[in-house]
C-alpha cells in the first residue's frame, strides 16, 4: 500500500488517498468533538475499487474496478493505527471501524474474512465494527454468514449494523439508489433473524433530501421499533448530489423541533437519532458520501465541501 495524498486537520479528521495494484481508494480517521480520541475514534475504510451502485448523493460511486482483498482492507486499518498508536494498543473506549468509505461492502466476500479475523489483529478493547449497506440483490448468503459472525465474534452489542434507506417511498428509493435491492419486507425479515437479545438495534439510515418522505406509517408496517432505530442525517455536500438536484431536508443549524415529520417518528415509538456531524468534516471531505478524488477530478467548485488543500506527496503527520 502506498499513500499518495492526504487532506484534513489532524485534530478533527484526515483523509488519505492510497494506492494498491488494483487502483486508488481512500481511508479516513476522525474524532467527533467534543469527544476525545480516547473516548471515540472512527476509521472509515474502502472495500471496493470504485462502486457499481452510484447512489445519487455519493461521490464515491461509479468506475467500479473490482474488490479489495482482506489484506488490502486491513492495510488501511493498520496504517491509520500506526499514525496514532504506533505501539499497537488502541485505548479508545469506542474504536469504530466503518466499512463505508468507498464501495458497497456486501459485494465483497473478503469483508467477512476481515470481520472474522479483526479482533485477533488489533489490540483494541473498544473495537466496534460498523457495517452499512443498501442491501443489494443477490447478497443473501453474505448476510446470513454475517449473522453467524456477529453472533460468534461480536456478541452483546459489539457490532453495529445499518441499512441505508433514505426514504420510505419505494419509487423515490429506486431513484436515489439505482440498483436492484431488497425491498422493505425482506429487510424486515432479515432484521428478525439478525437481532438477538443484547444486540444493538439495527439502524435505518436516512440521509434525508427534500422530496424524499419518511412516513411513520410505512416504517411501522415493516420495522418493529423493538428491533430497529431511525437515524436521520443532513445530506452532505457532494458533486453528485448537486448533479442530481438534491437538497438537504435537514439544516445542521436547526434542532429536532424544527421537523414535525421527525417528531412523528418518535411518537410512533422509534428511537430517533438526528445525527449532525462536525461541519469541518464537510470542508475536509471526510463525511459519508464525500470523496476527495472526485473533487480533484472536478477541479473544485463546491464551496460547502472539500475546501482543504490536498497534499501531494504526503506530509508527515504532526
Amino acid at each position: 500500500m502506498k499513500v499518495v495524498a492526504s487532506a484534513g486537520n489532524q485534530d478533527i479528521a484526515m483523509v488519505y488517498v492510497v494506492e494498491f495494484p488494483g487502483g486508488l481508494v481512500e481511508c479516513v480517521e476522525a474524532i467527533q468533538p467534543p469527544r476525545t480520541r480516547e473516548e471515540k475514534w472512527v476509521l472509515m475504510i474502502s472495500t471496493l475499487f470504485g462502486c457499481p451502485v452510484a447512489c445519487q448523493m455519493c461521490d464515491a460511486g461509479g468506475h467500479y474496478q473490482g474488490k479489495l482483498t482482506e489484506e488490502e482492507m486491513y492495510a488501511q486499518i493498520q496504517y491509520l493505527i500506526d499514525q496514532r498508536y504506533p505501539e499497537g494498543l488502541i485505548p479508545s473506549n469506542q474504536f469504530k471501524i466503518q466499512f463505508a468509505r468507498m464501495g458497497e461492502p456486501a459485494l465483497n466476500p473478503a469483508v467477512l474474512d476481515l470481520l472474522t479475523s479483526l479482533p485477533e489483529r488489533v489490540n483494541a478493547p473498544g473495537l466496534l465494527p460498523s457495517f452499512s449497506t443498501i442491501a443489494p440483490h443477490g447478497t443473501d448468503a453474505f448476510f446470513e454468514h454475517l449473522i453467524d459472525i456477529k453472533d460468534s465474534v461480536y456478541p452483546r452489542g459489539k457490532f453495529q449494523f445499518q441499512f441505508s434507506i433514505h426514504t420510505t417511498d419505494p419509487d423515490r428509493r429506486d431513484e436515489l439508489i439505482p440498483v436492484k435491492k431488497w425491498d422493505f419486507q425482506k429487510i424486515a425479515e432479515f432484521g428478525e433473524r439478525y437481532y438477538k437479545t443484547g444486540d444493538r438495534k439495527i439502524t435505518l439510515n436516512f440521509a434525508l433530501a427534500e422530496d424524499s418522505p419518511v412516513d411513520p406509517g410505512v416504517l411501522l408496517e415493516y420495522f418493529d421499533p423493538e428491533l430497529f432505530l431511525i437515524k436521520v442525517t443532513p445530506l452532505n455536500p457532494t458533486y453528485q448530489a448537486i448533479a442530481s438536484g438534491l437538497k438537504s431536508y435537514i439544516d445542521p443549524e436547526k434542532g429536532l423541533e424544527s421537523y414535525p415529520a421527525l417528531q412523528a417518528i418518535e411518537e410512533a415509538g422509534y428511537r430517533l437519532i438526528l445525527s449532525i456531524g462536525e461541519r469541518e468534516e464537510n470542508r475536509i471531505g471526510s463525511n459519508c458520501g464525500q470523496y476527495v478524488q472526485k473533487h480533484l477530478l472536478e477541479n473544485g467548485g463546491l464551496t460547502a465541501g472539500y475546501t482543504y488543500q490536498v497534499v501531494q506527496p504526503l506530509a508527515d503527520p504532526e
